[in-house]
């Protein structure tokens, strides 16, 4: 039986028996109850200056190869969002790059794609005050929401630090929201990223009140239901996802970004719009084996296997994204490393240093509990290379 010493959370190593892989299988044909995506994260190269203040240096055929991955099991994949580091290492220029790398790759293998469209090659110390940010914010918009029409993928409307930094009240959300989607070819995904992944959105809508600001935003949504396909919302609060779910237009989806509550969420209450989410998750990134097997779960009219194979995941999911939750990225990738995804440890920026040892070794315990380490003597060997060079013996 394959074993790791692991470090325990309050001091000393235990020998760590792995439990192995359960046995996944991939869906036959597209899901059909639910949509899914998984937000995926990138791969640099090993050698690149990987550290704080660099520039992202992308790996792009392993990159690339993770979003197959993720397509090969059904999902489809939400681009350059913020588990790709958006205002965490990767910047405008390399994710414009991703996107059209990306939707090319999913064109050749008909697989779903979505990319995030914000305004983060804005400055935020040049960004003026008053109207004139405004319009400022308003152009950055639209030259990245051009650059996702442009390869034909749906355009998510992210979160904006420029906008939450000059918007002075709801009106000024509301007008910003307003052109963007008058001027949107197609129907888009609203994205609303809560302060614990950014904290720099602080009072976003125009209210640090959680129900004012959904006020507000619904009050978008309603005036144009037509032009929103969706809508993302990351607030880790599953009382209130539900609520807001009921109050949508009909025909406007929830995509649940609740990576700590998204079982009871995407399973639901019941069949009808409305009554479950559909899913837009970083976790999904971590987990997709599971993912997918729910999703066929719940396409086979079994919604009690659904969300047992879902819970499964659980414990991992709240792991990866305990506070402080913007280092979640780290927990992703150093499973993709531990599943023979990317050939280093290694992260844009040097985010691969946002997580302790005992938080990594808690992920290798609760990722084999759930049945998620696919190569199992790979993931060891890992593991144990890795603890060696921190110091816990093997």
């Amino acid at each position: 039986m394959t074993s790791v010493r692991l470090p325990l959370p309050h001091g000393g190593t235990e020998l760590y028996p792995l439990a192995g892989p359960r046995e996944w299988t991939k869906p036959s044909a597209p899901f059909t109850s639910r949509t899914a995506y998984a937000a995926a994260h990138v791969v640099p190269r090993t050698l690149a200056e990987n550290v704080p203040g660099a520039p992202a240096d992308i790996d792009w055929d392993r990159t690339l190869a993770y979003r197959h991955e993720l397509w090969s099991y059904g999902l489809g994949v939400a681009e350059a969002m913020d588990t790709a580091q958006r205002g965490m290492g990767v910047d405008w220029t390399a994710a414009a790059e991703l996107i059209r790398r990306s939707a090319a790759e999913a064109a050749t293998v008909g697989g779903s794609i979505a990319c995030g469209a914000g305004t983060d090659q804005l400055a935020l110390d040049a960004v003026p005050e008053g109207r004139q940010g405004l319009a400022t914010v308003i152009d950055a918009y639209r030259e990245q929401m051009k650059v996702v029409a442009d390869t034909g993928a749906t355009t998510i409307v992210m979160a904006s630090r420029a906008l939450a930094r000059v918007a002075r009240d709801a009106d000024d959300y509301a007008e910003v929201y307003a052109t963007l989607l008058d001027e949107a070819e197609s129907p888009v995904i609203l994205h609303w990223l809560g302060d614990m992944f950014d904290p720099a959105l602080a009072g976003y809508w125009g209210s640090s009140s959680v129900a004012e600001a959904t006020e507000t935003f619904l009050d978008v949504i309603r005036a144009r239901p037509g032009k929103v396909d969706g809508v993302k919302v990351s607030l880790l609060d599953a009382e209130h996802e539900v609520g807001l779910r009921r109050a949508l237009p009909e025909g406007v989806r929830l995509y649940t970004g609740d990576d700590f509550n998204y079982p009871e969420l995407i399973v639901g209450e019941g069949s009808g719009e409305g009554e479950f989410s559909h899913a837009l998750l970083g976790i999904f990134a971590a987990i997709y084996p599971a993912a997918s097997a729910a999703l066929q779960a719940l396409d086979r009219g079994d919604p009690a296997e659904a969300r047992a194979l879902l819970e499964s995941t659980q414990a991992l999911g709240r792991k990866i994204f305990e506070a402080p939750t913007y280092y979640y990225k780290t927990g992703i990738a150093f499973l993709s490393w531990l599943g023979g995804h990317q050939p280093g440890f290694s992260m844009a920026g040097g985010l691969h240093a946002g997580r302790s040892v005992p938080h990594l070794a808690e992920v290798f315990r609760l990722a084999d509990a759930a049945g998620l380490l696919t190569s199992p003597d790979l993931a060891a060997a890992r593991m144990r290379a890795f603890l060696t060079v921190q110091g816990v013996d093997q």
